[in-house]
């Protein structure tokens, strides 16, 4: 979904519900973007967020009559194919005993994060609150209270902002609410009319919580069946809530102010667009006992990096306890994030999008523009080489100063490949460490965004250089460090890797690649929207490397480049390490 830069539903309103058109962005000088400008910029400040995902799914919490059922915690009911009489049974045990909202947005603040956004009601139906047009609410749990009110209420004694999560287009309780996406019930009590549904309980419970908690964030969900018209009464209704932030998932004709990958990175992320990058500490969002998959501190110090090195938020989740305990894994990596955060939050906070545009080798890179005219650079170092320097490619000027965040000056120079910043014997921290460097005025980066043929022709593609594109339950993964640095754990075939470069002539080329490839397996090569099939021979066991050709393609001159994605027939996954293109003389 293509977002714009307007006051969301403002633009919806003013579009003719016959027309599937998006709104043209308003000029950057205009009063209502310099407007809407302001309306984000606690949004764009603040990079760091959390999710919280709780409701009745945390009781079976990943099983159904004793047996784990697959998937994500809170679509238990769905995946399961749980009656409703029986899956209502389970509120109950939905106590919230030991919930203290204080503490959750303590531990929130203390991670440097600076928003929450909380699951009003998920796609089983079941509301926080208690809501006047059904009796499928907190009311009628074990809970017996509202939990949503205590929450805002305590983020906002810690200064955070407070948003709400609320699933539209897809509800598995209410008759009617579970025809979105051509889902087909399992239940009778299911049956009814989607637009029903639709009038009687999902408009009218978006309005009763943007008048009981006035939330700063609407977060909708899973907007298929969500056409124009069923659209329009929700675009009126927020068009006079203007403030309220939205995301780009309520349906079709609303832009919202934000896109949503979700559970993974967009490589390039969304130059001149906002982005929200929501994901899981595990493999699940609502608590799912089982599930100890957790993310290491490093990977989600890394992720935090990485996408605010893009100009992105990240909205990293926790899947309370029935009894509303957020999982001692959870804690302990905020509490860890926060200890980071207390020294490098300056680096996050309020920072704009690195000025390189491809990825650097070592790490990651933000950028904060001062109000008197001075630009400050944050390098991000994750991986320290050997030699113990890193460099900026194509920055021709010194700073004024350099200093780690964690302590103690550093030295640069220029280079002929940029700017080199001297690094100490050891990291100053084990996962990221940053180096901040103050320039009097902007730097120019020159760096090309795209790769360019070398002396002899011929285009070398490291593992950086790729873009990877994956499914919100996972992504192909970079791996090693150094010069040593390549992609593995392409688990599914509908995953790709995406190269782009700059070629100077229309022509054809020789594509081979350094893969390693435990078993055959074959790739769909795509180019100039031309596809053929690939095979790729066993290399050997492990990380055993061969360069295999790949066949040849035809490209136009300009910005080009070609796509390897799995063959799902007989798919076995393999690690790439480099890829080259070689042009073809004719004769």
């Amino acid at each position: 979904m293509k977002t714009t830069t307007l006051v969301p539903a403002l633009a919806f309103a003013a579009l003719s519900m016959a027309s599937a058109a998006t709104p043209t962005p308003a000029p950057a000088s205009s009063p209502s973007a310099a407007a809407n400008a302001e309306r984000m910029k606690w949004f764009d400040d603040a990079r760091f967020g959390m999710f919280i995902h709780w409701g009745v799914y945390a009781v079976p919490a990943g099983e159904w009559q004793g047996k784990p059922v697959n998937g994500i915690g809170e679509w238990i009911m769905k995946n399961g194919r749980i009656p409703v009489k029986d899956y209502r049974a389970f509120a109950k045990d939905f106590t919230a005993a030991n919930y203290d909202p204080a503490a959750w947005a303590k531990l929130a603040h203390d991670a440097g994060m600076r928003y929450i956004v909380i699951t009003s009601k998920h796609h089983d139906g079941f509301a926080l609150y208690d809501s006047k047009v059904t009796d499928w609410d907190v009311m009628n749990s074990g809970a017996n209270r509202d939990l949503l009110a205590p929450l805002a209420a305590a983020a906002r004694a810690q200064g955070l902002k407070f948003g709400l999560y609320y699933s539209q287009a897809q509800d598995w309780n209410h008759p009617g609410g579970g025809k979105a996406g051509g889902n087909k019930s399992w239940d009778p009590a299911q049956d009814g009319d989607y637009d029903a549904y639709l009038a009687k309980i999902a408009l009218p419970q978006v309005k009763e919580i943007v008048a009981a908690y006035q939330p700063d964030i609407l977060w909708w969900d899973t907007p298929t069946e969500m056409t124009h018209e069923r659209v329009k009464p929700f675009a009126e209704f927020m068009a006079t809530h203007p403030a309220i932030i939205n995301n780009n998932r309520l349906g079709s004709g609303f832009a919202g102010d934000t896109k949503t990958p979700e559970q993974n990175i967009p490589p390039r992320g969304y130059p001149g667009e906002r982005f929200e990058v929501c994901m899981t500490m595990n493999d699940t969002w609502g608590y799912k006992k089982n599930d100890h998959n957790w993310k290491s501190v490093r990977q989600i110090l890394r992720n935090l990096s990485d996408i605010s090195s893009k100009g992105g938020n990240f909205l990293l989740n926790v899947g309370p306890t029935p009894d509303g305990v957020i999982p001692p894994e959870s804690v302990e990596r905020l509490q860890a994030v926060g200890r980071w955060m207390d020294v490098n939050g300056e680096a996050i906070h309020g920072t704009q999008a690195g000025p390189f545009p491809r990825r650097l080798p070592w790490g990651r890179v933000t950028q904060r523009q001062n109000a008197d005219g001075s630009q400050t650079l944050y390098v991000h170092v994750w991986d320290w080489p050997e030699d113990r320097r890193v460099v900026l490619p194509t920055v021709t000027v010194a700073p004024k100063s350099a200093r780690w965040l964690a302590g103690g000056d550093t030295t640069t120079k220029i280079v002929p490949e940029g700017l080199e910043i001297s690094l100490p014997e050891n990291p100053l921290d084990p996962d990221v460490s940053v180096a901040r460097l103050d320039f009097a005025a902007p730097v120019k980066v020159t760096q090309e965004p795209f790769i360019t043929p070398g002396a002899d022709g011929r285009v070398a593609f490291g593992a950086l250089d790729a873009d990877a594109h994956g499914h919100y339950d996972g992504n192909i993964q970079t791996r090693g460090s150094g010069t040593d640095v390549y992609l593995t754990d392409w688990k599914n075939a509908k995953w790709s890797l995406e190269y782009r470069f700059q070629a100077p002539t229309a022509g054809t080329w020789e594509l081979s690649a350094e893969v390693a490839a435990p078993d055959p397996t074959s790739l769909t090569l795509e180019a100039n929207k031309v596809p053929q099939t690939v095979t790729v021979p066993a290399t050997g066991p492990g990380l055993t490397w061969k360069i295999v050709p790949l066949g040849k393609i035809n490209l136009p001159a300009g910005e080009t480049g070609f796509t390897l994605k799995g063959l799902p027939e007989g798919w076995k996954p393999l690690s790439v390490r480099h890829v080259w293109l070689t042009p073809v003389k004719t004769p």
